[in-house]
C-alpha cells in the first residue's frame, strides 16, 4: 500500500495568488507510485463495462491513456479550443474570471457508449461539467467521473450531481 498522499505536492499562490496548487508531477515521477495509483484507479471502475475513457487537456490525459488500456477501451481527448485538429464540438463554461471553452472531436463518442470521464483534479467542477455536455451532446453514457484528487471544499461535485463520482484522495 503506497500512500499517493506523500506524491502530491502543494504550490502556494500558482497559478495566482491565493491558489493552492495540486502538484502531481512527483506521482508520475515516481513509477511505483504511479503504477499504484493507476491500479488504485482501475478499481474505482469497479469492473464495469466501458467503451471510450474521455481525458481532459492536459493533466487528465496522464491516467486517462492508461486507464483506456487496463480497461480495454478507446481513448478520447477533450481539448481547449483550436488544438483539435478534426471537426468539433465546442462547449463553453465559466471561470471565476471570465469564459473559456473545451472541444471535443465530432466522430470521437458512438451514440450509446458507456464512457468513463477522467481527469486529475476535480475543483469548481466547471471544466468537467462541460465535458459531460460533450460527452452527451455525441450520445455517450457517461458511466462515472473520476479523478486522482478532489477538492471538497470547492464543492464542484455538486455541479455533477447527476454522476457518479469517484476520486482517490479528497482534501
Amino acid at each position: 500500500m503506497i500512500e499517493i498522499e506523500k506524491f502530491i505536492r502543494d504550490i502556494e499562490n500558482f497559478p495566482r495568488q491565493g491558489v493552492l496548487y495540486k502538484d502531481i508531477t512527483p506521482l508520475l515521477a515516481n513509477a511505483e507510485a504511479a503504477a499504484f495509483c493507476l491500479s488504485e484507479l482501475v478499481k474505482l471502475t469497479e469492473a464495469q463495462h466501458i467503451d471510450k475513457v474521455v481525458g481532459i487537456e492536459s493533466r487528465g490525459f496522464f491516467f486517462a491513456t492508461l486507464l483506456a488500456n487496463k480497461l480495454n477501451a478507446g481513448f478520447v481527448p477533450i481539448r481547449k479550443s483550436g488544438k483539435l485538429p478534426y471537426t468539433t464540438l465546442k462547449q463553453p463554461y465559466a471561470l471565476e474570471y471570465g469564459m473559456d471553452s473545451i472541444e471535443i472531436h465530432e466522430d470521437a463518442i458512438q451514440k450509446g457508449d458507456k464512457v468513463l470521464l477522467h481527469d486529475d483534479v476535480l475543483a469548481t467542477g466547471g471544466t468537467a461539467r462541460a465535458a459531460c455536455k460533450l460527452i452527451e451532446k455525441l450520445g455517450g453514457e457517461i458511466v462515472q467521473c473520476n479523478f486522482l484528487l478532489e477538492l471538497a471544499y470547492l464543492k464542484g461535485a455538486q455541479k455533477l450531481d447527476r454522476y457518479e463520482i469517484r476520486s482517490l484522495i479528497t482534501y
